[in-house]
């Protein structure tokens, strides 16, 4: 995540309908005498596998075991002025070690909660319903075992997980300060790997709704590894303010509403974010996109690529590759970007017409919602970013790790060969 490292069982049709107007949330519920009511009838083994009375069950996944202690209680506490609803669930762990901030009683545990609303900015007071003294937060077992509790505890039709944390994009190397990934937890030294993310979402049954609050996710690399375990993915191509999200502006629409679809949950958690750093005049990315497109996106990358060699327009792509833009780690390349610089220096019709294929597929079908936020001078000047467009690649102008070919991404696309002859 964030600058300072820069570095988410139903009745049959017609019972469905007759439920609409059935309320479910007046503290105890006789279903059978609902059901006599409406003058429906339901066999018993229907009437065991009742859908939950929730909609939604947005689960949180909040790693302070780091030097961003202090924005995970922040934004707990953002969490507690909207609270849990009627029609959702909000459930958080919450992971914290000594060294970095001792307010709030200073304990230094892992605690989950049910968030409940209160008054105090300064102090969580949601109960704490369970309380683990030591937990790897950088094991993707163990975010795989938060969700499934979660799920099991508090049931829903529907599920956002957020991972909360640094991050930083895909890889993984030897050296500590240059790993890459998601969810470290200092105290152990472990953190969750790109493929582990992915098996992680597989275990646990997947979400509708899936978002890193955390630095440069957003690339091709991660989110193909997500794609069969997520309706849709949020994200940043860039790094995150220390702060990350505002949980106070993602909730308080949904408590407003309480039966979003997931589509409207996601453009939410683009909107509240992208708003809250626009009124700081702060410089931010964030996306969403669909997983269904995914498979499209990479046949139009594919013919892209394969184009661009075919052609042997190498001095162009490269050219293209140095300008486009780039975020923290500066491999990391806007796609869309890098089409259109090809596009508008080649001489070749059909590179031409595949990269604006890319680019007319990225803009239509990939990316539903894309923001961006630019200011006036950041830790290097002005940041810009104009030219994001909501997802990004790898493309290092040398030769990929050998890892690089562990992921579905390398395994499935022909990037990996691109990059391999733009070296």
């Amino acid at each position: 995540m964030k600058r300072l490292a820069i570095a988410v069982l139903a009745l049959t049709v017609s019972a469905q309908a007759a439920f609409a107007g059935v309320n479910f949330d007046g503290g105890k519920f006789d279903l059978k005498a609902e059901i006599a009511k409406l003058d429906v009838s339901a066999p018993e083994a229907a009437v065991s596998k009742a859908r939950p009375d929730k909609e939604w069950t947005i689960m949180v996944f909040i790693n302070a075991k780091n030097n961003l202690e202090k924005y995970g209680l922040k934004d707990m506490n953002e969490m507690e002025m909207i609270g849990s609803g009627d029609k959702y669930n909000v459930v958080v762990e919450l992971a914290r070690i000594e060294g970095f901030d001792s307010s709030d009683g200073d304990w230094k545990t892992s605690r989950r909660y049910l968030v409940q609303k209160d008054a105090d900015v300064n102090k969580v007071t949601s109960p704490i319903v369970e309380e683990l003294p030591r937990a790897d937060m950088g094991d993707y077992k163990h975010l795989v075992e938060f969700v499934n509790w979660s799920k099991a505890k508090y049931p829903a039709r529907k599920y956002m997980l957020i991972v909360w944390n640094h991050g930083a994009g895909w890889i993984k190397v030897p050296l500590r300060k240059a790993a890459r990934g998601i969810s470290y937890d200092d105290e152990t030294g472990n953190h969750i790997t790109t493929v582990q993310l992915g098996q992680a979402l597989k275990e646990m049954g997947g979400v509708d709704v899936y978002g890193s609050d955390a630095c440069l996710m957003q690339m091709a690399e991660v989110v193909y590894e997500l794609k069969d375990y997520a309706t849709y993915i949020v994200g940043s191509e860039e790094t995150e303010p220390g702060d990350g999200y505002t949980y106070d502006t993602l909730l308080g629409p949904l408590f407003a509403k309480q039966n979003m679809a997931p589509a409207e949950l996601a453009k939410l958690a683009v909107d509240a974010y992208s708003d809250h750093y626009q009124k700081l005049g702060q410089a931010s990315t964030q996306s969403y996109l669909r997983t269904s497109q995914l498979a499209g996106y990479l046949d139009a990358s594919n013919a892209f690529a394969y184009a661009v060699t075919q052609a042997g327009d190498k001095e162009v792509a490269r050219a293209a590759m140095e300008a486009a833009q780039s975020y923290a780690y500066p491999e990391n390349k806007d796609v869309y970007h890098f089409a259109q610089l090809v596009a508008a220096s080649t001489k070749n019709a059909d590179v031409k017409a595949k990269a604006e294929a890319l680019m007319t597929f990225i803009k239509t079908k990939l990316i539903a919602h894309n923001r961006t936020n630019n200011s006036e001078g950041g830790w290097w000047g002005p940041e810009i970013y104009d030219n994001s467009h909501g997802i990004a690649a790898y493309l290092p102008g040398g030769a990929a790790p050998a890892h690089y070919a562990d992921l579905q991404w390398a395994k499935y696309s022909n990037w990996d060969e691109f990059i391999d002859w733009l070296k």
